[in-house]
């Protein structure tokens, strides 16, 4: 009997990534014989490569090196000498629509929208309803497939060698074994889901003052946060850790508090307690479909009357993002820090 060559794709950004893994392990338990790939953008790649359920990680660099159309052409060439017999497209987009389509891979599944008529299985796109959550949405088209689903964990991987990296890096930056950790992440790419710095920066006093932790910054973007530091000259500066290295800090800390971007789905996936800061009313861009998921998960959203969400061509300056306040934040971290952290402690 032939090997099955099953080929997921998903070109998106890291927290989509990540909420795409239940996929591959379902598939892989549907089919323990296969051969499993996932393509994916270069910048995802090595969240990927340490998944035990697959076989092979493609890179699509649709910036850089396949940005041009001949050099697509010859990226569905490279893909057809694989002889993929499926092609699962995670997230539609009218190149990984037309790659899959040159590469002559028999069955390919995705979402009506985006040339999806290249597609030989395609379910309605309906994902700007927010009517469930992204994880579900991926696993509809294993659904649509008669494929069970028997997980619906997610993955990331740890490196041994980048947790001890991560150990020794706290000590030099004077944190001890019983040392209470919080990791903050305050930048997202979108304005519109950014909460403010300077709630950032109070809620960073109010956690000072209650629970004297280390708290230590991260983030892809090194400049943005630079008002917390004059505010607050103590705070650990691991801005521009990779993302593995990334992961094995949100693995240590005691508490990951973030805006709504891909480091809380990492948390979700380590089982870190996470706070993420919702802001955007909009029914395709709420929690709803991009919440944190599991028991340590929790998020915070505030309805402020919009009757039409613009994102981030707000014209109230975000409001939403604003009725979030320090306070609450807090609150919440404290309850979450009692209930799970072996380190909290109160004066």
């Amino acid at each position: 009997m032939k090997r099955l060559r099953i080929l997921i794709t998903r070109t998106d950004k890291l927290g989509d990534v990540i909420l795409s893994t239940p996929v591959i392990k379902n598939l892989r338990l549907a089919y323990p014989d296969s051969f499993l790939a996932f393509l994916c953008q270069p910048y995802t790649k090595d969240i990927l490569e340490g998944n035990p359920y697959l076989d092979e990680v493609i890179v699509y660099d649709k910036y850089g090196k396949h940005k041009s159309i001949l050099s697509s052409i010859k990226f569905s060439l490279f893909l057809r000498k694989k002889k993929f017999d499926w092609a699962i497209i995670l997230h539609p987009t009218n190149r990984m629509h037309l790659v899959t389509f040159f590469a002559g891979i028999p069955l390919r599944i995705g979402w009506d929208k985006k040339l999806g008529f290249l597609l030989t299985h395609r379910l309605p796109h309906t994902k700007e309803k927010g009517e469930k959550h992204e994880l579900e949405y991926n696993l509809d088209l294993l659904r649509f497939l008669n494929i069970p689903i028997k997980d619906k964990f997610l993955y990331f991987p740890l490196k041994k060698e980048k947790q001890e990296y991560i150990e020794n890096l706290l000590k030099e930056k004077g944190v001890k074994k019983d040392d209470l950790i919080i990791a903050i992440h305050p930048y997202a790419f979108c304005p519109s889901k950014r909460w403010p710095l300077e709630y950032f920066s109070s809620l960073i006093s109010l956690l000072k003052k209650e629970l004297h932790p280390k708290i230590v910054i991260i983030s892809s973007e090194k400049d943005y946060s630079n008002f917390l530091f004059e505010k607050h000259p103590d705070l650990i500066d691991l801005r521009g850790l990779d993302i593995l290295s990334v992961g094995a800090l949100i693995k240590k800390a005691d508490i990951l508090i973030s805006n709504d971007t891909g480091p809380v789905h990492i948390a979700a996936s380590l089982d870190t307690p996470v706070i993420s800061i919702f802001g955007r009313n909009d029914p395709g861009l709420s929690p709803r479909r991009w919440r944190p998921l599991g028991e340590k998960s929790f998020y915070l959203h505030k309805d402020v009357g919009c009757k039409k969400c613009l994102a981030h061509n707000c014209q109230k300056g975000f409001l939403c993002l604003h009725a979030i306040k320090p306070e609450e934040v807090f609150l919440k971290a404290i309850s979450l820090l009692k209930k799970y952290s072996p380190h909290f402690a109160t004066e």
